[in-house]
């Protein structure tokens, strides 16, 4: 098994291999190098998934991609280190600050999916903890890695943000492939998966009226 002696570029690379976390005695600081190296990983993960995108011109935003995967890799290490760590969970757990487009979305997309598993156990631990608040803030932004849990999206815009042919069906299949009713019940939502599955609705998803 691969492995990149960095404790921040192993807990991307088994979470996203293994589905598994590995957690270390402290939280160091990730060097440039690290940076550097995790940028060349994502793009070349984001490369063998755009293969399954409608459109193969999909650009990969490298920072929008490092970014997620600080935050994913500092959101599990929290999970048991909290010792002096309140007072940097802010620098730690830092709001995106770059454009909220389909690239952001998806290239962030390939660390933030595990952030839902990570934001589960600190909610069920202590939900009040400010962790919590902050992943959840950052779930509802980039709520396609999102998919599957209970948050609160009715403010959003769906034909505005479901505008892009390509985003609509990875997002679509999402919910499908999570069984997302609270998103499958959305009226807009609803028609949208109702004309995909056609007369095959009871194949697909036979609950779902």
């Amino acid at each position: 098994m691969m492995s990149y002696q960095s404790p921040f570029l192993d807990t991307l690379f088994l979470l996203r291999k293994e589905e598994c976390i590995t957690l270390f005695a402290g939280i160091g600081e990730i060097s440039s190098k690290e940076i550097q190296e995790a940028s060349g990983y994502f793009e070349a993960e984001f490369g063998k998934e755009k293969l399954e995108f409608l459109s193969d011109t999909m650009p990969f935003d490298a920072a929008a991609a490092v970014w997620a995967g600080k935050v994913l890799y500092h959101s599990a290490q929290l999970y048991l280190i909290r010792k002096d760590t309140f007072k940097d969970l802010e620098k730690l757990i830092p709001e995106w600050d770059g454009k909220k487009d389909i690239p952001a979305k998806l290239s962030a997309d390939l660390s933030l999916r595990f952030l839902p598993q990570v934001f589960s156990a600190l909610k069920e631990a202590d939900p009040e903890d400010p962790l919590v608040f902050l992943l959840e803030g950052i779930l509802k932004q980039f709520h396609y890695s999102a998919i599957g849990l209970d948050l609160d999206l009715k403010n959003v815009n769906w034909e505005e943000e479901l505008e892009d042919t390509t985003y609509r069906k990875l997002y679509l299949e999402r919910i499908v492939e999570k069984k997302a009713f609270s998103l499958a019940e959305v009226p807009f939502l609803n028609r949208l998966l109702m004309a995909e599955f056609g007369m095959y609705r009871d194949v697909f998803w036979k609950e779902l009226m």
